[in-house]
């Protein structure tokens, strides 16, 4: 990534843009910047993200300089953001706030940016200079609703614009060492993401993953589960005693994440942040859908099957299952996803 340019010195339009905080959104951020340098050639875009999201960054050719602002969940963090906007003044002619909080204009306007965009949302009045109603019957997808702050005051996202697909590099020098440092073997791997941060309603029981892997490792593939520290114990569950299921849960970077990934074949996820990794990495996504909709944050790839039942509960967008029985996702069977792969597996065959 390069070092940032001094003011004046860039040749176009310095745009900043204020990040997600969660790891899908960051991937799908990049729909935004690729807009952007398309339709701004020669612009130089910064970034203003937490800083575990900076290795993502990293992988985005659109992004010129990523910035940490590392604050608490929860804290208001003013000095943070404030010693964060003294190093960005007179650097940046525009900026683009993606998420709607209060807090989360702060830097842009400390940092006087002359012109500040987002979408109105807690009282932004004074913070952001040019405030966009947010039509959610238009803008029904998250992706829709990053690319649309990137356009110009009044142009519809229709048809006609198109929306770019994530894509992240590879290290490919990463990956072998990788591969070494955790005894991977030569295998067709299988990628499987237990985790869902938002909560257990999004989360496919372990049992199930479990079952697969063990259906998995029997047809002659290698597993891998991916995750942060906190699914380091399901990822222990569902690996315990398997010969070839690999808990790389908590023992890999975010960035190593996105190498191992692109190695899989295929991958097995919740709704989740990897979700959208494996998809801008060009791997076949199998995606799990309980309380959540893929009609709002789809893998955004062709090389994607959704699984969901359609339930008359669901989705409910519950952190919990209100009715207590998760039946969205338990009903959901691991023979079905053993099928899908295999059946996958065929066609992949078939096109080489």
């Amino acid at each position: 990534m390069a070092e940032p340019a001094p003011p004046g010195e860039s040749g176009g339009e310095r745009i900043l843009v204020v990040g997600p905080s969660w790891v899908g959104d960051m991937v799908m951020a990049q729909s935004l910047f690729m807009t952007l340098k398309a339709r701004h050639p020669g612009c130089r875009l910064g970034v203003v993200a937490p800083g575990w999201s900076l290795p993502v960054l990293e992988r985005m050719a659109e992004v010129d300089e990523a910035i940490a602002l590392d604050v608490g969940h929860g804290e208001f963090g003013w000095k943070a953001r404030r010693d964060v906007a003294r190093t960005l003044r007179g650097r940046f002619d525009r900026a683009i706030v993606l998420p709607r909080s209060w807090k989360s204009a702060l830097v842009p306007w400390l940092a006087r940016i002359p012109q500040r965009v987002g979408f109105t949302g807690e009282q932004r009045y004074g913070l952001l200079n040019e405030r966009r109603r947010l039509d959610k019957a238009v803008l029904d997808q998250t992706v829709k609703r990053f690319v649309a702050l990137g356009l110009p005051a009044g142009e519809t996202l229709d048809g006609h614009v198109p929306i770019p697909r994530p894509r992240l590099a590879v290290d490919a020098a990463n990956l072998a060492e990788l591969r070494r440092a955790h005894g991977l073997s030569s295998r067709p791997a299988i990628g499987m993401m237990p985790g869902a941060e938002y909560g257990p309603a999004k989360q496919w029981p372990l049992e199930h993953f479990r079952t697969l892997a063990e259906a998995l490792v029997a047809e002659g593939f290698e597993v891998r589960v991916l995750g942060g520290p906190k699914d380091a114990e399901a990822g222990e569950a569902i690996a315990r005693g398997l010969e070839h299921v690999h808990n790389l849960c908590g023992r890999t970077r975010l960035a190593d994440a996105v190498d191992l990934l692109a190695d899989c074949r295929q991958v097995v996820t919740n709704d989740s942040g990897l979700m959208h990794v494996a998809a801008a990495v060009g791997t076949r996504v199998h995606a799990l859908y309980g309380s959540s909709s893929p009609a709002y944050t789809p893998p955004l790839t062709d090389s994607a099957e959704i699984h969901t039942l359609g339930l008359d509960c669901s989705p409910c967008f519950a952190r919990t299952c209100p009715l207590g029985h998760t039946r969205c996702l338990v009903d959901l069977s691991p023979e079905r996803l053993l099928a899908a792969v295999l059946a996958a597996e065929r066609r992949l065959a078939v096109e080489k």
